[in-house]
This record gives structure tokens, sequence and C-alpha cells, in this order.
């Protein structure tokens, strides 16, 4: 018994060292991560509803915070929302830090100067929503590095420049919005290389050149939203055989021209179609009476000539009809609003 006795002294001494061991390996991370949220803290210059300030307090886990999700193994932080609290204040470098994060909202706030460098770190981001804020500068070429990215979200802000070209590496991406800042340039034809993307949003931005070919090949899209730009070329011949789930398309107010193609009266579950306020010329499509699911049609001030099919009388669904100031004739029978 004498001899068990001095073996059960060097084995609790193992376990304890390998306790402590385990410990101290753990707590780097947890305070790696509540660091970068303190960071984030100190950067707020106005929390009108104190949530932050009472809420994040430095002696308890961040698990415990609010707008804070822990992944249930490593107790790392794998989400951030943050969103709509009316938040005054800038995004730090420290933020990259948080290696597991997954989800990034803090949308609909007024967070305001540039994008750091440093959240090229966040190599797990799936969902990247920073819209309605106050930020700036230029759009980094280094977001195309978010492979896992899904959801990507910048509406609503001051960025200026160009649409990086990178963001076709985003093989994942379903959602793009950046509408309403005040990007410039040409939409990069690399964006037809996203064959996943389902939204693509960047209306009233003050983009020119040509529509890129490669979009309308992409069979997932549902929304393609380009209104308010300064797009100029024609839509291509066949703008539709691949798009079968489109509901939304909106490229009106820009300086597209040519004929309305006759192939968009094949996308039967389009609910918007907007090409008003552009130089489209010809007639309007007869299939466009076959497109029983619209619910607003605009093709107002363009230079459409003939007659307005009959079967616009079909369309039930429809609920704003747009034709003015074209060269149109010809009535439309049984339509109510």
């Amino acid at each position: 018994m004498k001899k068990l006795s001095h073996l059960y002294f060097p084995l609790g001494l193992f376990l304890l060292c390998s306790l402590l061991s385990c410990l101290a390996m753990a707590t780097p991370n947890i305070t790696s991560d509540q660091s970068a949220l303190l960071s984030l803290k100190a950067k707020i210059t106005g929390d009108p509803h104190e949530i932050l300030a009472s809420n994040w307090p430095a002696t308890s886990s961040v698990c415990d915070w609010r707008g804070v999700t822990c992944g249930s193994r490593h107790r790392r932080v794998t989400a951030l929302n943050i969103s709509n609290l009316g938040l005054t204040g800038t995004i730090p470098p420290q933020l990259g830090n948080l290696s597991f994060l997954m989800s990034l909202d803090m949308s609909r706030n007024n967070f305001y100067g540039e994008l750091p460098h440093e959240l090229i770190r966040l190599s797990r981001l799936r969902v990247l929503s920073l819209g309605i804020n106050v930020l700036s500068g230029n759009i980094p070429s280094w977001v195309g590095s978010f492979q896992q990215l899904q959801h990507f979200s910048l509406k609503n802000n001051s960025f200026t420049g160009f649409i990086p070209p990178s963001i076709s590496n985003l093989s994942k991406l379903e959602t793009l919005n950046l509408q309403f800042n005040s990007l410039q340039g040409a939409i990069p034809m690399e964006i037809g290389n996203l064959n996943k993307l389902k939204q693509i949003v960047l209306d009233f931005n003050q983009l020119s050149g040509f529509l890129p070919l490669g979009m309308f090949n992409i069979s997932s899209l549902e929304v393609i939203a380009l209104q308010n730009n300064s797009l100029s070329g024609s839509l291509p011949s066949s703008i539709c055989p691949r798009l079968h789930g489109l509901t939304w398309l909106d490229l009106g107010r820009n300086k597209l021209s040519g004929v309305i193609p006759p192939s968009l009266s094949e996308c039967s579950k389009l609910q918007v179609l907007g090409l008003d306020d552009n130089f489209f010329s010809g007639v309007i499509p007869e299939g466009f009476g076959n497109l029983t699911a619209l619910v607003e049609l605009r093709l107002a001030r363009n230079n459409l000539i003939g007659v307005i099919p009959e079967g616009f009388g079909n369309l039930t669904a429809l609920k704003q009809l747009y034709l003015s100031e074209n060269n149109l004739i010809g009535t439309i029978l049984a339509l109510e609003f």
C-alpha cells in the first residue's frame, strides 16, 4: 500500500499539469476573441442604447455577450450580429483575429472609414453584411480571398472606385449586393464565373460599359437589379434560355439600346421587368403577353413603336404598367388595376 501511495503523487501531479496545460492552450484563443471584440467596443463612439456598454463586460465570457455566437466545441466566436443598434464608430483591424468567424453582420449602423486589410484573415466567412453604413474607400481586391463566402452586402454606403474582378473568385457566392454606392467603371466580365449566384444587385451606382454576357448564362440567377447606372450596349438576343428561375430583371434608367429581345418572353417566372428610360427601339415582343407572372412592367421613355400586344390583356397579375413616352398605338383589353 505504501508503494501505491508513492505512485498517486506523481500521477496526480501529471494530471494536474495536463489540466493546466490544456487550460493554457485554450485560454489564448478565448482571450484573442475577447480582445478583438473589446477593440471593436473601444472604437465605438456612439452607442445610443448602451447595448455594448451594458452587454459586453470584460469580466464575462464573450459567448455570453449580446450578438455573439460561439461554437459548441471550441467555444470560439463563430458569428457576430450587431446590426441595427445605431452604433457609430470604425472597424478595428483586430476584428481580423476572429479566426473562427463565419458570419459578420454590422449592417444598419453608422460605421465609417475604410475596411481594414486585416479582415482578409477571416477565411471562414460565409456571410459578410456591412450594408447601410457610411463606409468609404475602394472595395478592396482582397475580398476575393473569402472562398467560403455566400452572402456579400456593402449596400447603401459611400464606396467609390471599381468593382474588383477578384470577386469572381467567390465561387460559392449566392448574393452580391452593392447597390446605392458611387461605384464606377464596368461590371467585371468575370462575374459570369459565379455559377451559384442567385442575386446580383448593383443598382444606383455610376457603372458604365457593356453588360457582361456571361451573367446571362448563370442558371441559378433569380434577381438582376442594375437600374440607375450608365450601362450601354444592347441586350443579348438569347437572354432567357438558361435563366429559368429569373423573377426580377431591372435595367431601367441606363443607356441601353437596340431591340428588346423576343427571347425575354421565355422568362416565364418574371415578376418585375424594368427597361424604362433607355434607348430601346423597335416593337414590344408579342410574347410579352405570355408573361403571366408579371406584377410590374416598365417600358416608358424609350423609342418603341408599333402596336401594344393584345396579349397584355391576359396579364392578370399586373399591378403596374408604364408605357408612356414611346410611339405606341392600340388599346389594352380586359386589364384591370
